[in-house]
């Protein structure tokens, strides 16, 4: 889960004009884009009775070696120099990210001790009051590391909601979570559905997770088929898309862990 980040979100703004760091992954380490990508959907959805227009669509054609991604992509929002969720890890996509063969590449281990990790927004921090997230994805399995895509309040008050669809440590089967609004108690969210559901698959192979966000219901699919769905845990005020690979907030990092998050398309719909 995220945590409220308004301060943090300063620290990346001023971050965002910094000169980065350039890291060349081992080719031993790379992650497997060999086979297996697709063309994204293009055009809008019906879906539930209703038609989504497509608004954004990122297919990652144009490659990007690692410390390029900034330049390659200056529309897509980072999250840069600060701490992730766990506070193990360090948002540093110019270590992180990179684009090669058609595929957005993740790459999550630890630099000199400091575990890395990367938030990448798609249509940078456009508000949604609903939407249609769709992602084609897979993961290494890696103890330490977690992958999802969140919807997350634009005005960065956790107590207006959240919606975590896929989550997973990386190669597990991946669930949905939606905290109810207004739930904030301690520190923490009340999430829905009340029981845990996953998917029945992990991550390990390409897989398209879809959230909807409609008016008075959350549904989570797995490749078309629905998973879960909620209408106690619906945002009403205005949430960005994030994919957020990060470290795992239930387990420390085991120093040598090195694994992937490949993205081989995002689709977002209003």
């Amino acid at each position: 889960m995220q945590s409220s980040i308004v301060a943090a979100l300063t620290v990346a703004v001023l971050a965002a004009g910094a000169v980065a760091g350039v890291s060349t992954p081992d080719p031993a380490s790379a992650a497997d884009t060999s086979s297996g990508t697709t063309i994204a959907p293009s055009g809008n959805v019906v879906s539930n009775g209703r038609t989504w227009k497509q608004t954004a669509v990122q297919d990652f054609f144009r490659s990007a070696p690692a410390g390029t991604f900034r330049m390659k992509y200056p529309r897509i929002g980072l999250y840069d120099g600060f701490s992730d969720t766990s506070g193990q890890g360090r948002y540093t996509p110019s270590k992180v990210l990179s684009v090669h063969g058609g595929v957005l590449d993740f790459w999550l281990r630890s630099d000199r001790g400091q575990p890395l990790s990367a938030a990448v927004m798609p249509d940078g921090y456009a508000p949604h009051r609903t939407g249609r997230v769709s992602i084609r994805y897979k993961t290494t399995t890696t103890p330490g590391y977690k992958f999802s895509v969140i919807l997350w309040p634009s005005s960065d008050d956790w107590n207006q909601g959240e919606i975590d669809w896929p989550e997973a440590t990386l190669g597990a089967p991946p669930r949905p979570a939606s905290a109810i609004p207004g739930s904030l108690r301690n520190g923490a969210m009340t999430f829905q559905p009340e029981r845990e559901t996953f998917a029945p698959t992990d991550t390990s192979s390409w897989h398209v997770a879809t959230t909807e966000w409609d008016a008075g219901v959350v549904r989570f699919y797995w490749d078309d088929v629905l998973v879960a769905s909620t209408t106690k845990a619906v945002p009403t005020q205005p949430m960005r898309v994030t994919l957020q690979a990060e470290t795992d907030t239930g387990a420390r990092v085991p120093a040598t862990a090195s694994g992937h998050v490949s993205v081989d398309w995002i689709a977002i719909y209003d």
